[in-house]
């Protein structure tokens, strides 16, 4: 079993009576920096966090699970970060995301519906000296190659 396998086993078994929050991703850098990425269907606030990183750094301390000292980060994804499960794009619709699809293309529009096969956006087509064009497209997450929300200050 693979470290980030063992790490995920611990963090689904502190985050299992809490079916509002779910895993997003685990990596491991540098052999000593363990990266967790845990949200949660209305967000996931500084305290679950904190409670997250106490409880996964004792199972880790008590199954000496790195030989030497390593660094433990338990944070949200954020929106500087793509959206990887399909319970993150349920979570975000209704909002703005930017799609880059398999060949490079990017489409920005209104994230209406997620499915298992993939995601629906409404985005606007600009035409010269027409009148700009409200469309739908499906996108299968097959074609999708990455997913961000993004931020509107309005």
């Amino acid at each position: 079993m693979s470290l980030e396998q063992r790490v995920e086993e611990w963090v689904e078994s502190i985050i299992r009576e809490r079916s509002d929050l779910f895993l997003v991703n685990i990596r491991i850098l540098n052999n000593f920096i363990v990266e967790v990425l845990i949200d949660g269907d209305e967000g996931i606030s500084i305290d679950d966090c904190a409670k997250i990183s106490r409880e996964l750094g004792q199972i880790m301390d008590e199954e000496e699970f790195l030989e030497n000292t390593y660094k433990l980060e338990v944070s949200s994804p954020g929106l500087n970060k793509p959206l990887k499960l399909l319970r993150q794009y349920h979570k975000n619709l209704g909002r703005d995301i930017r799609v880059t699809t398999g060949d490079g293309q990017q489409i920005e529009g209104k994230l209406i519906d997620a499915h298992e096969e993939g995601i629906e956006v409404t985005y606007t087509i600009k035409r010269k000296k027409k009148k700009a064009e409200l469309k739908t497209d499906f996108i299968p997450f097959s074609n999708v190659k990455k997913t961000k929300v993004l931020i509107s200050f309005k």
